[in-house]
């Protein structure tokens, strides 16, 4: 496997390495050992799967407070999405700046997502598969979101308008940076480490 770092900090692209013959292909999804030698968390404590039926679905874009250390490694298994990984951590100097990545179930890459970091996708293909795995368990009264067409961050999605997005995905109030990273100090992550 490759891991490329992305423009985020903490953030990447895991690559599979393939060997193939007449069966097909083998090759590793995941490694504590490689992951930690990238700096990244490898112990994934949960999986989850989306299914969406309908290109231009919009999921996200989701995170969790403090005190979640929750990292998402994200791989699309069947047709094709685009996914946006958007950084909130005040601390880095790409504070409010995202980065896109095309993942299908031909390339069959896996985005890395660091704690502190929004995560979304669009759907680029009817009936598209998304595997999720987490490194903390997902705690629901930890769980934030900011909305996908937020003008504070300018994300150039693929599909102008979702075809189907949940409420409350659509209806996050616009984001104020300001209450955002007093919300993060009452949490206890002033410096926005996470």
């Amino acid at each position: 496997m490759r891991i490329e770092a992305l423009a985020l900090p903490g953030a990447a692209l895991v690559k599979m390495t393939r060997i193939e013959d007449e069966r097909g292909f083998f090759a590793r999804s995941a490694c504590v050992a490689e992951f930690r030698a990238h700096g990244l968390a490898g112990e994934f404590v949960q999986s989850s799967i989306s299914w969406n039926p309908r290109r231009g679905t919009v999921r996200g874009l989701h995170s969790q407070w403090p005190p979640s250390r929750e990292g998402k490694l994200v791989r699309c298994v069947r047709g094709a999405i685009h996914d946006v990984l958007l950084d909130l951590r005040p601390g880095q100097a790409t504070y409010l700046s995202h980065q896109g990545v095309t993942l299908d179930e031909d390339n069959r890459d896996a985005v890395y997502v660091p704690p502190g970091v929004a995560h979304g996708f669009q759907t680029l293909a009817d009936e598209s598969e998304v595997l999720y795995q987490m490194t903390d368990l997902h705690a629901p009264e930890l769980a934030f979101g900011v909305r996908w067409n937020d003008p504070a961050f300018a994300i150039g999605w693929p599909i102008r308008e979702p075809t189907v997005i949940a409420p409350r995905d659509a209806n996050y109030a616009d984001f104020s940076a300001r209450a955002f990273e007093a919300e993060l100090a009452r949490r206890g992550d002033a410096g926005g480490s996470r």
